[in-house]
């Protein structure tokens, strides 16, 4: 016949399922699964690479360091200087700095605090009435929440994910700032160009006024050519006085990119500098906008982000569950201060606490409802991130593909405007043609200089643009270098 199970045997065997079921949810996570949505754009660019075979010789973008892109060392100097004085590149490093230690304060919560213990206590007997002390002295652990449910597991992660988005921002924050100061250097080119084009056009112009008066006073010529002339010289004056004042501001935009005033001796270069003796920049591969969602940073970002959003839903759901917390103390306890740390007068105390919650008027509901709204947010702005990148890249391939034959067309058209001034000068000279021909001739020509001078360099910023938003102009050397830099003096 077999034994009956001793008492103490049942309650031990009754009291495994629950230690099983409590163990097996140990480490439980409520967080979602990370599914990456489809991108919601065309599987290729309108205008991809002409011809593939030679876009297959090409590097991406992201491959390329921005030295070796931009290879005027004037430029490489003044990025440089960007990437160390630069105060929003400063507040994106700061940024990753900040999510780095809320991730640590985080991951710090899975673990007990334990902390020294003294105390000294003076109260009255409660069954002789007479005062008597107490002393105590120990290593404590206060209300360290057991994480059976993973509330703080998920909420770890989603303070990883932010550091981790914060840290692709930085990245994009460079790849933006390496961008503008390329882009504003060849605004700087094209403000001289432009200013030399108006100085010299403003000389001739004067010079014409002279010719009309002299031939007014010899009666030559009639007063109505002397006031056109006259007119078109104050013309060129005030687009000569405006394009000295966007000289100015292109400036003061460029040394706020680069935290610091622009050195002299680059500005001493400028002058003599033309935007078609520009450093050349090399062809890039357009590549699939499946590859963006690697190369570009503030996609990436954006995918933490609703990474983070997924584990604030985990969080949410754990609020539902019991919250299980430890109160220990160890250490000794006497009524004497001498009496501590002698034998017999060790001791520990453990307070377990479980708290269910009840009622709470629908907080964790809202909290979960929330968590579940900041999710899709997080989703469209992911999306949104993926089409802005698209539209980018379509747009800089979009300049890539015509602007080279408008180039060749207003150069074409500079050129027969040039001739036309010079025939219809000759024409003048020889009493063939009125002086109105000369200075509509004249008017003509210094308007296709001009816009031959501003397309030139909206061919340039277009491939500083593809560039850009193919994902260059990042790299783990020039990000090490930009952290180690010290910053500006006045910063």
């Amino acid at each position: 016949m077999p034994r009956k199970p001793a008492p103490r045997a049942r309650r031990t065997a009754h009291a495994l399922p629950p230690l099983l079921a409590g163990l097996a949810l140990a480490g439980c996570s409520f967080i979602p699964a990370h599914e990456r949505p489809a991108a919601p754009v065309a599987p290729g660019y309108a205008l991809a690479d002409a011809d593939a075979d030679a876009a297959d010789g090409l590097r991406a973008a992201a491959e390329i360091d921005w030295k070796d892109y931009f290879t005027d060392p004037r430029l490489q100097r003044l990025i440089g200087m960007a990437l160390g004085n630069n105060r929003d590149l400063r507040v994106a490093m700061l940024n990753v700095e900040q999510a780095r230690a809320q991730f640590q304060i985080r991951r710090a919560d899975e673990f007990p605090t334990v902390a020294g213990v003294a105390s000294g206590t003076r109260q009255p007997n409660a069954a002789t009435g007479q005062y008597g002390n107490l002393f105590q002295v120990g290593l404590g652990v206060t209300a360290w929440e057991i994480d059976f449910f993973g509330r703080i597991a998920a909420l770890k992660e989603q303070a990883l994910a932010q550091y981790l988005a914060s840290a692709e921002g930085r990245k994009a924050a460079q790849i933006s700032l390496v961008s503008a100061v390329a882009s504003g250097w060849l605004a700087l080119l094209a403000d001289e160009e432009l200013l030399d084009i108006s100085r010299r056009t403003l000389a001739t112009r004067e010079e014409s006024v002279k010719l009309t008066r002299l031939r007014l006073e010899h009666g030559v010529s009639s007063e109505l050519d002397n006031r056109q002339a006259t007119s078109l010289a104050e013309a060129a004056r005030a687009t000569y006085a405006q394009q000295q004042r966007q000289r100015m501001l292109d400036e003061n935009a460029l040394v706020l990119l680069l935290g610091q005033p622009l050195p002299d001796d680059i500005r001493a270069s400028l002058p003599s500098s033309r935007l078609i003796d520009a450093a050349p920049m090399q062809p890039l591969r357009a590549g699939l906008p499946s590859e963006l969602l690697e190369r570009r940073p503030d996609i990436r970002q954006a995918e933490q982000l609703l990474i983070g959003a997924n584990a604030n839903i985990g969080a949410a759901r754990a609020a539902f569950f019991p919250r299980i917390s430890l109160t220990a103390t160890v250490g000794t306890v006497s009524d004497e201060l001498s009496g501590l740390f002698k034998g017999g007068s060790w001791a520990f105390s453990l307070a377990p606490q479980l708290a269910v919650p009840l009622f709470d008027a629908g907080r964790n509901q809202a909290g979960l409802e929330a968590a579940r709204v900041g999710r899709e947010i997080a989703v469209a702005q992911y999306e949104k991130a993926i089409q802005t990148a698209f539209r980018e890249v379509s747009d800089a391939l979009a300049g890539r593909a015509t602007l080279q034959e408008q180039l060749q067309a207003q150069r074409a058209q500079a050129e027969a405007d040039a001739k036309r001034l010079e025939l219809s000068e000759l024409r003048y000279r020889n009493g063939v043609a009125s002086y109105l021909d000369v200075l509509d001739a004249q008017r003509s020509l210094f308007a296709t200089q001009q816009a031959l001078v501003l397309t030139q360099l909206q061919q340039l910023q277009n491939q500083v643009m593809l560039y850009r938003v193919l994902g260059g102009g990042w790299n783990e050397a020039s990000g090490t270098a930009a952290r180690a830099a010290p910053p500006a003096a006045g910063g």
